[in-house]
């Protein structure tokens, strides 16, 4: 039971965190990514198209939130683009050098939840009523 609480918040702050980032890029361009300063109108474009990108990754986050039980498929889909991005970062690295700071800490926060991810993407499946079960008063858990 507690895996599967775990997994509903997690899958629900993805969403409304790559949701809200995406839509932070989308708005603000290259004003939205430390250590860019002005990287002329190809790099903006470029940052508020994968911005959008990031919304709808965000919106299929929020999807899977709203299903009963969360789809370990589609979780599991959605964790591997979350850590395919990671490698890029540290694809990044190994090509150019360290990045600013702020970006380094995203890496990490992919690395870690990634596999968590992973772990955790079959929990309400695996249920006994593919939902999280009932609190121990008798009343239904919170969703």
């Amino acid at each position: 039971m507690v895996k599967a609480k775990v997994l509903r918040v997690l899958v629900l702050a993805m969403g409304y965190a790559c949701v809200a980032i995406g839509l932070f890029h989308v708005l603000l361009g290259n004003a939205s990514i430390p250590g860019a300063g002005s990287a002329g109108p190809t790099v903006d474009s470029l940052g508020r198209f994968f911005g959008a990108i990031f919304t709808g990754y965000g919106l299929g986050w929020l999807w899977a939130a709203r299903q009963s039980p969360i789809p370990a498929t589609a979780v599991r889909w959605l964790a591997g683009v979350f850590l395919l991005g990671a490698l890029g970062r540290l694809l990044s690295l190994a090509a150019h050098g360290w990045p600013h700071w702020f970006q380094v800490a995203l890496a990490v926060v992919e690395l870690v939840l990634s596999p968590l991810l992973f772990w955790l993407a079959d929990a309400e499946e695996k249920t006994p009523t593919g939902v999280p079960s009932a609190s121990p008063s008798g009343g239904s858990a919170c969703r």
